[in-house]
């Protein structure tokens, strides 16, 4: 499928989704909130998709909501409605999207980007890149799962500090604070995470999957509830293909070659 405001590559397992509006760091403006859950709904459904790396073109990650794109309608619009048609399906398909996603954070991450970076299951980022939730900012509250997913990786403190003060954070404190994964000079993050990408897309998809859903649904359990579900998700996971290969793998001493299946 052809797009005007991403790119799309599959290979070797590893599907990338490029922002490709860096003439305004990749901001979002209504075609791109369109065609992005378009390209994760194709990576969800192709089988040679086994994880997901997604990052911006040119100098930016994602500058967040186009407001040039919005000026003009201003008065018109509900943000209430554009949120829940925009950014909302973007984040709840990355959620529950069972194949690891990968964000390459490659430089500004503010605003609803960085809500769709916090939504990637892990983060890399450049050593210059920049994060800022940019709301308070223009007078607006978070959105994007911003405040879902901030003050579950950095505390309700650091988080609510940085969205009020609207303080810009850098990759080495975003780093310590556990924002981010690992951090890496700008020439070589694409090929770290190229070679992580790679890593997990031999693993065992299903079960990788299956981890996701289980830490998804965690945060709304018991720990007694939390458990009964593991054991739930254990017996689909022993049921695959890639279970039987790793025990034999385990059992044979060699390294064991996963299909996804």
């Amino acid at each position: 499928m052809a797009y005007s405001t991403i790119l799309t590559d599959l290979t070797d397992g590893v599907f990338t989704l490029t922002l490709n509006r860096p003439e305004v760091l990749n901001a979002f403006n209504d075609e791109m909130a369109h065609e992005v859950p378009e390209a994760l709904k194709a990576a969800e459904r192709d089988a040679a998709a086994r994880c997901l790396v997604i990052t911006g073109a040119g100098k930016g990650f994602c500058a967040g909501q186009d407001l040039g794109a919005l000026r003009g309608r201003r008065e018109a619009v509900s943000f209430r409605e554009h949120v829940q048609q925009t950014y909302n399906p973007i984040i709840s398909k990355l959620r529950a999207l069972e194949k690891p996603v990968i964000g390459q954070i490659n430089g500004a991450a503010a605003g609803a980007g960085l809500g769709l970076a916090l939504a990637c299951d892990l983060r890399y980022a450049a050593e210059g890149a920049r994060f800022r939730l940019a709301f308070s900012g223009i007078g607006l509250a978070p959105d994007s799962g911003a405040s879902f997913f901030l003050p579950r990786l950095i505390g309700y403190a650091r988080a609510y500090e940085l969205a009020a003060t609207n303080s810009p954070l850098g990759a080495q404190a975003a780093l310590e604070l556990g924002l981010v994964n690992s951090i890496f000079p700008a020439d070589q993050l694409a090929s770290a995470v190229r070679e992580i990408a790679a890593r997990l897309a031999q693993g065992p998809t299903k079960a990788l999957g299956l981890t996701k859903r289980a830490m998804n649904k965690a945060f709304q359990l018991s720990i007694d509830e939390a458990l009964d579900y593991e054991a739930h998700l254990q017996e689909i996971a022993a049921r695959t293909a890639d279970h039987r290969e790793g025990v034999a793998a385990f059992l044979e001493k060699r390294p064991a070659n996963f299909t996804g299946q």
